[in-house]
């Protein structure tokens, strides 16, 4: 096994010269530039006491600052915790609490709100202020004040690490209305980039895109992919990633050569990008994940960026992706239905189980359930959460129950029918609407909370938030929004609210969702 932090230093050794990443800003740090100023953050992370084990929380914005963070905390043996920068400061400090990051690299706009909810719950990681991430300068010049003040980090060797150590831990939402982190290893990362080597087959010219913030689970493929192969790693600004015109215009500008993203984000560029106005030639993989793709939307696409391949990547966080189906070259006029999910990935195994944990006929609907070395070790402290995670009473493998909805094909593998429970994928990030209802209850004038998510072409969801209050009165909706935009990420803010003098119930007097949902 090849640790992710080698793939770095191979790269440098062998292309030292060569553009690793481009920042949104258009500047660029070659390979031997990048490796040194990750050293740089290896070094001093060891000289503050952060070693094998150990976590680093991220509170940056994309950059190439943040990715010589990631692999500096890589190279000192740590794992990586990345948070939402644009999510509040409160459910970062919980994130970086929960994992008990021993340092923390923070963007300088943000750096006084995170300490401050960090000195709350009583803990003191060391903070690294990045003031203006963009292409190194500024955490470089962060680590030259802690050589001004603290001495000179002594240079240390890159830890040697193994399969079994942690790589990184990604929170995502969770059902108990706070978010959970997954624990993936060195093997559970490696062996995945290692499939991406196999079906993509990157050459060193090629050109990724980084959509995903690099607390989503889509990063894992644009960065080590990209690393591994010695290619470039191009940083998309968030804010031009969500405007399509710009977004089109930026792809044709830079070369991307090998796309990924949700489908939700191709499906804008196909509505308002104006694809027919420009050249993307040089496109040749085209890669989503993360939601259903319309098919209506994905026939556009291909006739707009035809001779292309297309991959359809299944999987959750817990697991990266786990199946994959390639779209044919030509789509059907009257296909109306969604591609398949397709067939298990060569490094994992695949059944599909009832209720009871049983195995089901092939052609029977049942769940998901995937082993192998990409599935994570475990749910950060929460023991309980792990074990309903997986099916119990299997001696042949650790099978992780997906709650993905499924039915096998002979011909095609899997094909995506549901889930069992309240998750929902709002343009590739998976959103537990108990979250939403956990944060909404906070709010001193509501009595009853309930969140239905609804289906939309453009978005995939749309969520909306039903609301009893405690006076019967409705609540200003700009205020509404505020109060869980200052709690929950943007992404997991309901789209509408609706009032009601109480919640309608079933017969057992719990909340009546499947009424909410036929009222919405």
């Amino acid at each position: 096994m090849t640790p992710l932090h080698r793939f770095l230093e191979e790269s440098a050794a062998r292309r030292g010269d060569h553009v690793a990443i481009v920042a949104p800003s258009g500047r660029s740090i070659a390979y031997a530039e990048l490796d040194r100023l990750a050293d740089r953050v290896r070094d001093r992370l060891v000289a503050v006491g952060v070693g094998r084990g150990d976590r680093v929380g991220l509170f940056v914005h994309k950059s190439i600052d943040t990715i010589a963070a990631i692999f500096g905390i890589l190279k000192a043996g740590a794992a990586y915790v990345p948070v939402d920068a644009s999510a509040p400061a409160a459910r970062g400090a919980f994130i970086l609490d929960d994992c008990g990051v021993k340092a923390c690299f923070v963007e300088g706009a943000a750096a006084q709100a995170l300490a401050d909810e960090l000195a709350q719950k009583g803990a003191s990681p060391r903070l690294f202020e990045i003031e203006t991430p963009d292409d190194g300068s500024s955490l470089a010049r962060c680590l030259d004040r802690c050589d001004a003040s603290e001495g000179p980090a002594a240079t240390r060797r890159s830890a040697e690490v193994g399969p079994d150590d942690l790589a990184y831990v990604l929170y995502t939402s969770g059902s108990t209305g706070k978010p959970k982190g997954v624990v993936l290893s060195q093997r559970n990362a490696t062996c995945f980039v290692d499939w991406c080597s196999d079906v993509l087959e990157p050459r060193e010219d090629d050109r990724f895109s980084s959509h995903a913030p690099f607390h989503f689970d889509l990063s894992i493929l644009d960065i080590y992919t990209a690393i591994k192969h010695g290619a470039t790693l191009v940083l998309i600004d968030e804010e031009v990633g969500k405007r399509p015109g710009e977004l089109a215009a930026w792809i044709e500008r830079t070369g991307i050569t090998i796309w990924y993203s949700a489908p939700s984000i191709l499906t804008m560029l196909v509505q308002h990008g104006e694809l027919a106005n420009r050249d993307h030639s040089q496109v040749r993989i085209v890669c989503f994940a993360g939601e259903v793709f319309p098919v209506v939307h994905l026939r556009s696409l291909k006739q707009l960026w035809p001779g292309k391949r297309y991959l359809n990547l299944y999987g959750p966080t817990e697991t990266n992706v786990c199946t994959w189906y390639e779209i044919p070259a030509v789509v059907p006029e009257d296909r109306k239905d969604p591609y398949p999910i397709g067939p298990v990935c060569a490094h994992l195994r695949a059944i599909v189980v009832d209720p009871d944990g049983r195995e089901v006929a092939r052609g029977s609907e049942g769940e998901l359930c995937i082993a192998g070395p990409s599935v994570l070790e475990r749910y950060w402290n929460l023991e309980e959460q792990t074990a309903k995670a997986f099916l119990p009473d299997r001696t042949d493998d650790r099978w992780y129950r997906t709650g993905d909805l499924v039915r096998e094909d002979a011909d095609h593998g899997y094909i995506y029918m549901g889930r069992r429970d309240r998750m929902v994928k709002k343009r590739g990030y998976r959103v537990e609407l108990g979250e939403i209802e956990a944060c909404l209850y906070q709010h001193p004038e509501i009595l009853e909370a309930a969140v239905v998510a609804l289906p939309d072409e453009a978005a995939g969801v749309l969520i909306r938030a039903h609301i009893s209050t405690k006076n019967g009165e409705k609540l200003s909706l700009i205020k509404l929004k505020k109060f869980c935009s200052e709690r929950i990420p943007v992404y997991m803010v309901p789209d509408g609210f609706s009032f009601h003098a109480l919640l309608p119930k079933t017969s057992t007097d719990k909340v009546d969702y499947q009424r909410l949902k036929s009222s919405a």
